[in-house]
């Protein structure tokens, strides 16, 4: 039943309003490709999903820091990282005005600032840092990790960067996640980017799907914070990549709406993911979020979200 309703919000979505961007997309480069065994994306196979789902940009977000996964080595790790940021840096170049690319690396890694600060040099990648906190292992507890992510934020704030952060820790290492690394990210990391966009990824889960209550007691303290208008949120947003996955129990629905109810409509930002493995692909990803028990006039606004750094 749930197949056959997506269906046919794939259908008449169409007549409806497309969201204004998928602010949340990557290309797999032939390197990366072989590295994490999934076949290459570029980004003109991204623009024919686009094309089929009536979107007219997208946000591609690098995913160098592949290379500076703990779990890998590689004697060129930093030439490998600078390949991948201008690989997806060339292949946005080919669509103006509808792609956009975001450099990426390992926070932690002694080069993070060097290629940071090389990134806002190049034209193509100066719209802002991709941090996957889960495949760089870091972990917000640690006093270490939470000083260098200081100087990382306020590196981008002064080169006018956005910043898209993958809170989630790493499951597969059981990193702890909750309400206390909430609070440091909104006390000690989002103070250090005062000026820009910080978009949290994936409702601060990691997707597929909404079943992650240490993401949804993340979220809930940053919705709180928001709610409150504590200045420390005034440009943060959430992208829903992944979250609405189409396998949604009803009560997952309630909550997941209750949140994005909570934060505001305004501060959402439509994504689909990378169009890899079980991923729902841009059109199919619209059609689940459709499903969702939102009003038209909120289905609207979320749809025509275009977040400051596409501007």
């Amino acid at each position: 039943m749930k197949k056959l309703l997506l269906g046919l919000l794939m259908l008449c979505g169409l007549a409806q309003a497309q969201p204004a961007g998928d602010y949340h997309q990557h290309l797999f480069s032939p390197a990366v490709a072989e590295t994490i065994k999934v076949p290459p994306i570029s980004a003109a196979d991204l623009v024919a999903l686009l094309d089929d789902a009536g979107i007219k940009r997208a946000t591609l977000l690098s995913v160098a820091y592949t290379f500076g996964s703990p779990k890998r080595s590689f004697p060129d790790e930093l030439e490998r990282v600078r390949a991948e940021n201008d690989w997806t840096a060339a292949q946005a170049a080919k669509y103006p005005g509808r792609l956009i690319a975001f450099c990426s690396f390992n926070p932690l890694k002694d080069y993070a600032l060097d290629e940071l600060a090389r990134c806002a040099a190049h034209p193509g990648l100066k719209h802002g840092i991709k941090l996957h906190f889960g495949n760089s292992d870091v972990q917000l507890e640690l006093p270490a990790h939470v000083e260098r992510l200081k100087q990382v934020f306020q590196a981008a704030n002064e080169h006018h960067m956005a910043i898209v952060v993958h809170m989630r820790a790493s499951i597969s290492q059981k990193r702890p996640y909750g309400a206390q690394q909430a609070r440091i990210f909104l006390e000690q990391l989002l103070p250090q980017a005062p000026d820009v966009t910080v978009q949290v990824a994936h409702f601060a889960g990691a997707g597929p799907g909404y079943d992650d209550p240490a993401g949804e007691e993340v979220m809930g303290v940053l919705a709180e914070a928001v709610q409150q208008g504590d200045p420390r949120t005034r440009h943060l947003m959430f992208d829903i990549a992944s979250i609405p996955d189409g396998k949604l129990t009803k009560e997952q629905e309630q909550r997941l709406v209750a949140r994005i109810r909570q934060v505001g409509v305004s501060r959402v930002l439509y994504g689909s993911d990378a169009a890899t493995g079980g991923n729902l692909r841009p059109r199919e990803g619209w059609a689940a979020f459709l499903s969702l028990p939102l009003t038209k006039e909120e289905v609207a606004t979320v749809s025509a979200n275009v977040p400051p750094y596409w501007r």
